[in-house]
């Protein structure tokens, strides 16, 4: 591997907290731009001393995350880098619904159990994010319904917790890194790709660039808390040009999300989760390297996951780390 100056940054607002020292590429946290649109990824400060950096409070995160959108809806604000180029990105749309875009070039998705959905033991990636994958840890979200509910299916390297099901939307990890979203054996899987995961949850919200055409049905789209037609929702989606979107929002109907969806690209896309309690995205700041990653919430007023998936949680749950 190329040795190279490692600099592990946080940049927010164009002010950087970094700790320089030699290493290999290969350990490098992903920085996280919380900054506004014009941040770049060379917007990064001198390196300093790591009893300087370990001297100042963590950054608040969040309330730069805010700061960096505004009070109103706004276009794509770069809102991480690795090896140098922009690797994802959020937006806000007016109805209320957080975009989160991500290059798979650069990143990649990994699908774990909960303790629960699907069992504690036995996979992959288990109920928490640990060990070397938080190194490289950019954002994590919620995944799909209860498994006990019927509305799809769970594989995981070649184990397999409820059968996959034709025709149903599934988001598929090839055994390559990269991520798909399509009808199971129609538009996925990538013939002659070896398949490492599949998350399925409903028939497609969109397909072919377009809504599905029961928005109407609420039924339809899974059982709300309080029969409510707008809980919280979320779904993931891919691009014409192979990026992963997913969005959610914490009022929300069918139609806002595929919307959304559309309107940023989507040809084609799974909603995942519904309801407050189950619905959350975050990003992962990088504090230098030191200590954990520092969870920030995507979506305003989420209700959250406890441990923001660093701790076990209950439920399946996807998360994105840097190549």
């Amino acid at each position: 591997m190329v040795k190279r100056l490692l600099v592990a940054c946080v940049v927010v607002l164009g002010v950087g907290a970094c700790a320089g020292s030699s290493s290999s590429s290969s350990s490098a946290p992903p920085s996280t731009l919380l900054g506004n649109a014009a941040a770049t990824p060379t917007a990064t400060a001198t390196a300093r001393p790591v009893s300087t950096v370990k001297s100042k409070p963590p950054p608040d995160y969040p309330r730069l995350l805010a700061a960096a959108f505004g009070p109103a809806a706004g276009g794509l604000v770069p809102v991480a880098t690795w090896q140098g180029h922009p690797a994802a990105w959020l937006a806000r749309s007016s109805s209320g619904v957080t975009l989160l875009t991500l290059d798979q070039r650069l990143l990649e998705l990994r699908l774990h159990s909960g303790t629960g959905d699907a069992g504690a033991v036995g996979w992959r990636y288990g109920p928490s994010v640990a060990g070397v994958e938080r190194a490289r840890l950019v954002a994590a979200f919620n995944g799909g319904f209860r498994l006990s509910v019927g509305a799809g299916g769970f594989m995981s390297y070649g184990r397999t917790a409820v059968p996959l099901r034709d025709g149903l939307g599934s988001v598929v990890t090839y055994a390559g890194g990269t991520t798909d979203v399509g009808a199971w054996q129609q538009e996925v899987p990538a013939p002659g790709r070896t398949v490492a995961s599949v998350r399925q949850n409903l028939p497609l919200l969109v397909d072919h660039g377009r809504a599905a055409p029961t928005l109407d049905c609420l039924s339809c789209w899974g059982a709300t808390l309080g029969g409510v037609i707008d809980p919280a929702r979320s779904a993931l989606g891919i691009t014409g040009n192979g990026r992963l979107v997913w969005a959610g929002g914490e009022h929300l109907t069918a139609a806002q999300l595929a919307s959304a969806l559309v309107g940023s690209g989507v040809i084609r896309a799974v909603e995942l989760d519904i309801n407050p309690e189950w619905v959350a995205g975050y990003l992962y700041g990088h504090r230098g390297g030191h200590g954990p990653p520092a969870p920030v919430p995507v979506v305003p007023g989420q209700n959250g996951i406890p441990g923001a998936f660093l701790a076990a949680w209950s439920r399946d749950f996807f998360t994105v780390v840097a190549h």
